[in-house]
């Protein structure tokens, strides 16, 4: 937990930024042709954050490879593509609003959250 303390109108204000385990699956299908996925790092290399991939897992991270800081990963599952981390739940909500719009200019389809309605299988 991170407190900020600042001043506005000499009233003191607390703001409690919480970082939160996030997740979110974007309909980019685990068995898509080669030309969507041949385009996929592309997306992630644009998205803030970007550090590359993990060594070991040869999973995409952003922001930091430790699991305990604030970061985030990426996850080809039979669900889609799955994004996992941990950070504020307005900038995740910032974070992922941008990767949906990149993916779809990307992808040349929709992308969105089938759990959400934003999009069909």
């Amino acid at each position: 937990m991170v407190v900020v303390c600042s001043f506005s109108n000499n009233q003191l204000l607390i703001t409690d930024h919480r970082m939160s385990t996030q997740e979110t699956v974007l309909n980019v299908r685990y068995d898509a042709p080669p030309e969507i996925w041949d385009k996929v790092p592309v997306i992630y290399q644009h998205l803030e954050g970007w550090l590359g991939y993990h060594v070991d897992s040869n999973l995409p991270f952003w922001y930091s490879f430790d699991e305990n800081e604030k970061h985030i990963l990426a996850s080809v599952e039979p669900s889609g593509l799955l994004f996992t981390g941990l950070m504020e739940d307005a900038e995740w909500g910032i974070w992922v609003s941008n990767i949906k719009r990149l993916a779809t200019e990307i992808l040349g389809y929709k992308v969105g959250e089938i759990e959400l309605g934003e999009v069909d299988y």
